[in-house]
């Protein structure tokens, strides 16, 4: 079974999320009662609903991972599913999103949430390298 497969399969299971389309009109997504959380995009490639102020609290966390890709400005990451590894990394970010979507708003001014990053990032294998 293809990691994103397992994943969808995994978190439909959690009482907190629904199955719906993603709202960006490409792949399932699931939803919580308040916002839609996680987008799957391709076999590999998950957007994920984290928060402005979620992404400033991992931002170090987020960065050293390899799986990981941020889009400046975006309250979404991008998730790249090679292995079981991977796949536990976004449960467990998942989590967090919910709890982070539990919290009061940001205050008036604040960034709001765009879009999620389909078609805003490039992610390479991880086995890709490149000369600079």
């Amino acid at each position: 079974m293809k990691p994103a497969q397992r994943a969808m399969e995994l978190l439909r299971t959690w009482p907190d999320l629904t199955a719906c389309k993603a709202g960006c009109g490409t792949g399932p997504a699931l939803r919580s009662a308040r916002e839609e959380i996680v987008h799957f995009h391709s076999e590999r490639d998950v957007d994920l609903h984290l928060t402005h102020r979620a992404i400033q609290r991992f931002h170090y966390d987020l960065n050293a991972s390899t799986a990981i890709q941020l889009t400046p400005g975006s309250s979404w990451v991008t998730v790249h599913l090679d292995c079981a590894t991977d796949v536990d990394l976004l449960l467990s970010l998942v989590s967090v999103a919910l709890k982070a979507h539990q919290a009061p708003p940001p205050p008036s001014g604040a960034p709001t949430a765009a879009g999620c990053n389909f078609h805003r990032v490039t992610v390479l294998p991880r086995d890709v390298v490149t000369d600079r």
